[in-house]
């Protein structure tokens, strides 16, 4: 019997219910079921052009905890999913603000924010951008650690990542309507 090779999404996932299942760090409590997911589907991995902002500006972002943390505001991304073009903005942790960065935190929103997904938002991590462009694959897209416990303060999605269209990929709640 032939035997068909985990992706690296399934392993991610895998991977992220047993550190919820075992770790004290976890933000869940009591018995744990899982994490839910949509399906992947490779439709949801974008190929986004990247546009730095010249210069790079630090803003604060309003945490679920109604304080605010700095990042630094790197660039725009520009992609098209489900034909139509989109934009995120890419913020790095300001302490980590010098040099090029090894990888993106985009928090945002999307037409399932609040019904088949966390309230605030989700967030979606990308690595480093190759010659101006960065990969978006949104079957990677979490809940943040304050979707399960207000032990967290989480940063909030700005405005301008607050996405008109629904992203049915990565994490959802547990109760949401299965749409495809």
């Amino acid at each position: 019997m032939a035997r068909t090779q985990e992706s690296a999404v399934a392993r991610w996932r895998r991977d992220k219910d047993r550190y919820f299942e075992s770790s004290p760090d976890a933000p869940v409590e009591g018995p744990f079921a899982g994490l839910t997911y949509y399906p992947e589907d490779g439709a949801y991995a974008v190929e986004a052009l990247l546009e730095p902002f010249d210069p790079p500006q630090t803003v604060w972002l309003t945490t679920s905890a109604g304080d605010a943390q700095p990042y630094r505001r790197y660039g725009r991304a520009t992609f098209t999913l489900a034909g139509r073009t989109l934009q995120l903005t890419l913020f790095v942790p300001a302490h980590l603000a010098s040099g090029e960065p090894e990888r993106f935190f985009i928090p945002f929103r999307d037409a399932t924010s609040g019904t088949e997904t966390y309230g605030a938002g989700r967030y979606l991590e990308a690595g480093a951008a190759t010659g101006g462009r960065v990969t978006l694959d949104f079957n990677y897209a979490y809940h943040p650690f304050c979707a399960y416990s207000a032990r967290y303060r989480c940063p909030l999605p700005p405005a301008e990542n607050h996405l008109g269209v629904p992203i049915r990929a990565g994490e959802r709640l547990p109760d949401a309507p299965r749409e495809g």
